[in-house]
């Protein structure tokens, strides 16, 4: 098989460059660098990468599952692999739903990474073990946590909830209408079955989204 072609995005410079080493030991070539979703979305028209490996969480009006998604929606059998920091249910589950072939933490040791991007050219899927039991977990057992019942964006909606923020406030962080946010936080409300603003951060602090 001829050499591996990777597009890389992320907004950390450095931690692209240390992935970008990693992956040439390897023999893997990186041909592209991203630090901005839009900028990921042109490179991977540009270049055709065999593989793109794409921060989760970079970006604020778009983010990596939103490059994902455009990617994928022009060409289908685009092969993706997510980096991530974090461990919520919603985000992991979400990233298998549209179609990604592997995803790994951003601490994974550099053969898990290489090993995940061959797999993800052959076709095939990969998770690290951790993150697999646990989409075999909720796959079987269900979960009702914020993480697992709220899209990204509601889940974003629902931190700032559980902070204490008001829906203006909310609307202004996030430039949405106070119409949208309020309509969208009634509807966080009714669907993890809450209303008051204590039993919101309660909620928020027992699975791990708020420090008490």
């Amino acid at each position: 098989m001829d050499k591996t072609k990777v597009l890389l995005a992320d907004d950390h410079p450095v931690v692209m460059g240390g992935f970008a080493m990693a992956l040439a030991s390897f023999g893997i070539e990186v041909v592209g660098q991203a630090r901005t979703p839009a900028e990921a979305v042109q490179l991977y028209q540009e270049l055709a990468p065999d593989v793109a490996i794409l921060d989760m969480r970079f970006g604020e009006q778009m983010t990596g599952l939103d490059v994902a998604r455009e990617i994928l929606a022009g060409d289908p059998k685009a092969r993706i692999i997510f980096l991530t920091q974090f461990d919520q249910d919603a985000l992991v589950k979400e990233a298998y739903r549209i179609g990604a072939r592997a995803l790994v933490t951003k601490d994974c040791d550099p053969a898990d990474l290489a090993n995940a991007v061959q797999r993800a050219r052959q076709g095939e899927l990969y998770f690290m073990p951790a993150i697999a039991e646990r989409l075999a977990s909720l796959s079987v057992l269900g979960e009702q946590s914020p993480q697992a019942l709220l899209d990204e964006r509601s889940l974003e909606i629902f931190k700032l909830m559980a902070e204490g923020l008001t829906n203006a406030e909310i609307a202004d962080r996030l430039g949405v209408s106070s119409k949208t946010i309020s309509n969208s936080s009634q509807a966080i409300k009714d669907k993890l079955g809450v209303e008051r603003a204590a039993d919101i951060t309660r909620l928020a602090v027992r699975h791990g989204l708020l420090q008490a």
